[in-house]
């Protein structure tokens, strides 16, 4: 098919008491070496509304910002073959080690998946009855056509699990 892409690692530490799960990086996101990297995808407009934080483009200010409140980051898929970004056109995936993440950080309250795939993969991996909540969320992703505020009102749900 094509080449294997790879997801990045994981963005958490011992203070992390969410993890949000994406499938695995869009192009744009692999070609900028940051998660949720598409100028058009919601993500960090949804967060930092969330959060009532100043939005900014600085990909470390995101980073520090979403570690300040509490929130990792990561994807269900550790790799895969792909031409593009849907997720309809992966193939041949390998599953990051989510439940070893999870014992490593046991601070970790709730998972959040962003969109179907992530949520359908996931619940593969770690079964319906699993010890975490998980939640499915509308994906921020351009293609996801739902508007920026139905995403926003779901996405809320994030904040019952923060402090």
């Amino acid at each position: 098919m094509q080449n294997r892409i790879s997801s990045f690692s994981p963005i958490i530490d011992s203070q992390s008491e969410i993890l949000i799960l994406g499938s695995i990086p869009g192009v744009k996101s692999l070609e900028k070496q940051q998660y949720y990297g598409h100028p058009q995808n919601k993500f960090w407009k949804i967060i930092f509304e969330l959060l009532n934080e100043d939005f900014t483009d600085d990909y470390i200010q995101r980073i520090e910002t979403i570690k300040k409140h509490h929130i990792a980051l990561w994807d269900v898929i550790d790799s895969c073959e792909r031409k593009g970004s849907l997720d309809s056109e992966i193939r041949n995936e390998e599953a990051n080690q989510i439940e070893e993440l999870l014992e490593e950080h046991p601070n970790i309250k709730a998972i959040f998946c962003n969109g179907g795939k992530s949520y359908k993969n996931l619940l593969k991996l770690l079964g319906k009855n699993y010890k975490l909540p998980i939640f499915l969320l509308p994906s921020t992703s351009p293609l996801h056509t739902v508007s920026f505020e139905k995403k926003l009102e779901e996405w809320k749900k994030v904040l019952e699990f923060l402090g």
